[in-house]
């Protein structure tokens, strides 16, 4: 346990839950929750929950209303996600949450995949000896070992206050019950059916191939069953017995080399989070096997070196040195940073003031940088992850990302079980060596190893200013969550944006390579592409980026103001009085 961090440790008895099932859905609480329409800001005086989907900040905000804490409703609004929200919401992959206590303490829970025992950095070489993208994202041998039941129970053991079968309860019924499909979700779930090879992906997708539509009822028994088994046996339901067998017997049918040894080996870790200060607030993120809080805090202390509020929102020298910015931290963290673990890696030296005024000192105010592929070049990463946001009465705060990887992860339902594993063995470099024009990279300290853990960029994170909690952040969006979660901050510090308007804003992204300025539709003027183009810069704009599903606390009434992102029509707030 982090060192800083209060003792709030609860004695949870387990075979109960046929008992408690009756009084686990509390009318009081579902009468003193308060739901905005989806994509709707809502403001409370009370807990608030922003999730990816109104069932599921509803089952976190009714928790809030019956008495839990902010850790106790995240974990049931993640496990609603695994039911509600299919893409990325999950039990068969890993995420990471970061906690802030009423009291300033902060702690991080990293439940991130990891490599199985027999993984190699060439396990996704093919028959010719070459390396094969296909094995590496889209096969058996790209599921890592899951962490995400493993991180809600240790999550709980460690800071949890109401029964653990309270909080899986909500989702047990959800996939029991079902729930009603939007526009959106079944037309994502649809497309995804189409192209599954996977006979039980079909199944628990569809009405035997036929797609679902809008208004549909989504029932998912199989899933129900393993939400279930982790009701009345916590991660043991999981990690052991029916649930491990189902997944270990997919396995060996697919070729894929994730066993029983390798779940039950499985461990959540709690690490001490990464910390900064951006003029006179605390920024609290992920460590590392996360690059998030790294990459994010090395950006900020380069940009306290300028007045970006008197540069202006999104003007050409603001974005201009905000993509120097990018440049740097990304260059750096794909030759840096892995999983802690394994690799030594330097996270006081690339968050210090130090590193960040050399890194300064290189960049021209008016002249953009170049980068080569000589320098390092940057692999892949999915867009598909979710966040949630949690605040509750206390001022407990938790962020959430989690992943399957890519949308739907491998598209790997296990038979009988009636989950998605994830395809993460992805975020790991493909082979040693391994570096081209494509984007591809096989620096040492990201290849596949027997349990480690792959890099990734999920930036969790809570803004504080002294002993007050401001806002609880984060996004999915793969590498531009970094610079997603980054322009969040921006927008609360220096522009002194209230929600939504800091949501809503539009965001712009670098990575290093490839060399060019992304920004979204409307992000930019006409004239400010162009004073971007004269300086040396490549823009290409368009689309959007990240879900930034997040909390603002009022700094004038202590309300929490929970903010959907609106590039998600479907998303949704809830609170409590």
């Amino acid at each position: 346990m982090h060192s800083s961090a209060p003792n709030l440790r609860r004695s949870v008895p387990l075979g109960a839950a046929l008992l408690l099932t009756a009084a686990l859905a509390s009318p009081l609480a579902a009468q003193q929750v308060v739901q905005g329409a989806p994509g709707e800001t809502i403001r409370t005086a009370g807990g608030m929950v922003v999730s990816e989907h109104p069932e599921a900040s509803r089952a976190g905000a009714e928790v809030l209303a019956a008495g839990g804490n902010a850790v106790d409703a995240a974990i049931a609004t993640g496990f609603a996600l695994a039911v509600t929200h299919p893409s990325a919401g999950n039990i068969g992959g890993g995420g990471f949450m970061v906690i802030r206590f009423p009291d300033g303490a902060t702690t991080a829970l990293d439940f991130r995949e990891k490599a199985p025992a027999r993984a190699h950095p060439e396990m996704f070489v093919g028959a010719d000896g070459e390396y094969s993208s296909e094995i590496h994202h889209r096969s058996h041998l790209a599921v890592g070992v899951p962490g995400t039941v493993a991180g809600f129970d240790k999550a709980h053991r460690l800071y949890g206050s109401m029964n653990w079968e309270r909080l899986v309860y909500p989702s047990v019924v959800l996939a029991e019950d079902g729930f009603v499909l939007s526009e959106r979700l079944a037309g994502s779930i649809a497309r995804f059916v189409e192209r599954t090879p996977y006979e039980a992906t079909i199944q628990a997708y569809s009405r035997d191939g036929v797609p679902y539509a809008a208004g549909d009822t989504l029932r998912q028994w199989d899933l129900a069953g393993s939400m279930r088994r982790i009701m009345l046996n916590r991660s043991a339901g999981f990690y052991e017995g029916e649930t491990a067998r189902l997944i270990a017997e997919e396995m060996r049918r697919g070729g894929g080399i994730i066993d029983e040894g390798d779940l039950l080996a499985y461990r959540a870790r709690e690490r001490a989070p990464i910390q900064g200060e951006y003029r006179g607030y605390q920024v609290i993120s992920m460590p590392p096997p996360s690059s998030g809080g790294v990459a994010m805090v090395e950006m900020l202390e380069i940009l306290e070196g300028y007045d970006i509020e008197a540069l202006g929102h999104n003007t050409s020298r603001s974005v201009h040195l905000m993509a120097e910015a990018m440049r740097r931290a990304y260059r750096d963290r794909a030759v840096y940073l892995a999983d802690p673990d394994y690799v030594d890696v330097p996270v006081h030296r690339l968050t210090s003031e130090e590193h960040a005024a050399t890194r300064r000192a290189t960049i021209d105010r008016t002249r953009a940088s170049v980068s080569t592929p000589a320098d390092v070049e940057m692999g892949y990463e999915s867009l598909e992850t979710t966040h949630y946001s949690v605040v509750d009465a206390d001022g407990l705060a938790v962020s959430v990302t989690y992943t399957l990887e890519a949308g739907y992860g491998s598209g790997i339902v296990v038979p009988g079980a009636g989950f998605l594993l994830n395809n993460e063995m992805g975020d790991f470099n493909g082979r040693p060596g391994l570096t081209n024009e494509s984007g591809l990279i096989g620096t040492e300290p990201n290849l596949a190893r027997p349990g480690q853990r792959m890099l990734s960029s999920m930036t969790p994170t809570i803004l504080a200013q002294g002993d007050r909690l401001v806002a609880v952040i984060g996004s999915p969006g793969g590498r531009t969550i970094i610079n997603t979660v980054l322009q969040l901050v921006l927008n609360i510090v220096d522009h002194r944006m209230g929600f939504p308007e800091a949501v809503e804003a539009g965001r712009i992204h670098h990575q290093w390579l490839p060399d060019r300025i992304r920004a979204e539709e409307g992000a930019l003027s006409g004239s400010t592409v162009q004073a971007l183009e004269n300086m040396g810069h490549t823009l290409s704009v368009g689309g959007s980026q990240g879900l930034a599903h997040s909390i603002l606390v009022d700094p004038l009434t202590g309300d929490r103001v929970g903010t959907p992102d609106a590039r998600n029509p479907d998303a949704g707030a809830a609170g409590h009085r």
